[in-house]
């Protein structure tokens, strides 16, 4: 089958910031400090997931931005807000499954992760909203072989 989106738009990457595993790693050895998490650092985990169809990161196809991320550290929440390439891509669930992954595996445990498609840019928003949502979807999605590969990819930095 032919690309969903055959030629997406590209965008040139953020300038890259001192990250705040840098600041960490200044402050290292003082136990006392909690790190705190921040919405640019959710940023950095989630910026250079491939998209699964194309040869780019998430970023780079302006699926994932800072500003559409949101960090409670205190209330130990976060909110990823992503945005399809076209509203009726049917790679939707893959991009936000392997970003909520790639949360799960970096983020400390205290924290409830909400992985959703921006308002009003997919033609089935809610549906694909409350499986990314639903601990036991997401569950039962990542023992499927098959599509932890295609997650394993996606985060793999490889295309």
């Amino acid at each position: 089958g032919g690309f969903i989106n055959p030629e997406p738009i590209v965008y040139a990457r953020a300038r890259d910031r001192a990250s705040a595993r840098d600041a960490r790693a200044a402050r290292e050895g003082d136990e006392t400090t909690r790190d705190a998490v921040d919405a640019l650092e959710i940023f950095d985990h989630v910026r250079d997931i491939n998209d699964p169809e194309h040869p780019y990161s998430l970023e780079r196809l302006n699926v994932v931005g800072a500003s559409a991320i949101e960090c409670d550290d205190a209330r130990n929440r976060v909110r990823v807000e992503f945005t399809p390439t076209v509203p009726h891509c049917s790679m939707a669930t893959l991009i936000g499954l392997s970003i909520r992954v790639k949360l799960l595996r970096t983020l400390p445990r205290r924290f409830k992760v909400d992985v959703v498609i921006a308002p009003g840019t997919h033609a089935s928003e809610r549906a694909v909203n409350k499986q990314l949502n639903d601990k036991e979807r997401v569950a039962a999605a990542l023992e499927n072989g098959n599509l932890l590969e295609k997650v394993d990819l996606c985060l793999s930095g490889k295309t």
